[in-house]
């Protein structure tokens, strides 16, 4: 058998499908607004107009991976026979495990024109699974952005936003904070599970709480 020339690096076959998954990698990298035609190209060792013979335009290309990422989003088919809270459940599992594979990609997704048409396929199977529960399209709607809200706003969290100090205001370990310990007693009390983290299990309580409170609105029996 005939051997491969030294140092010669064998090149993947160019396909929309690793032109997508290349942008979700760049984009978790270094931001939706570094990509460019000109980028994927040299990540993947080709010419730039290439890649044009597989996405016509940069907002195609957005729009493919917008579709990709929220295609992972295995929200369950509506069951009448099925406990509403467990669908919703598994729901925003789904949302959440793929927020945190591609938490760049998740957010141009949710906020931009490219994920327009997916995010509205997502949420008629939302809406959809709300409608067999037996709530009315009105609160439907409400508990879909409810739902959405705390998912999000979950993740949010999580990575990083208004996290708590690992240490109480006026320790020693933080001394540029000036503060009167007397102003906020509540946190002194409660300082150490304010630090605690468990990502998990503030998400599974938060879930429970708002499925919880939703279980207890009318809606017409299944």
């Amino acid at each position: 058998m005939a051997e491969k020339p030294a140092g010669r690096v064998e090149r993947r076959p160019l396909t929309r499908e690793l032109i997508v998954r290349t942008s979700i990698a760049l984009i978790e990298r270094d931001g939706a607004k570094a990509l460019s035609m000109r980028k994927i190209a040299a990540e993947l060792g080709v010419g730039v107009m290439s890649l044009y013979n597989h996405v016509p335009n940069k907002d195609a290309l957005l729009a493919a991976v917008a579709e990709s990422v929220l295609a992972e989003l295995d929200v369950p088919d509506a069951d009448p026979d099925r406990d509403w809270k467990l669908n919703a459940r598994a729901m925003a599992a789904a949302f959440q495990a793929t927020a945190r594979r591609h938490p760049r990609s998740m957010y141009l997704a949710l906020t931009s024109r490219a994920g327009q048409l997916s995010g509205w396929r997502t949420a008629e199977r939302a809406l959809a699974l709300f409608d067999a529960a037996g709530f009315d399209g009105a609160t439907s709607v409400r508990a879909l952005r409810a739902l959405m809200s705390y998912v999000i706003g979950a993740q949010v969290l999580e990575g990083g936003a208004l996290r708590m100090s690992e240490r109480l205001p006026g320790e020693p370990a933080e001394p540029q904070i000036n503060i009167d310990l007397a102003e906020i007693p509540r946190v002194v009390e409660l300082a150490d599970e304010l630090v605690r983290l468990d990502p998990e299990a503030d998400f599974e309580c938060g879930l429970e709480m708002l499925l919880s409170a939703l279980d207890r609105l009318p809606r017409a029996t299944p």
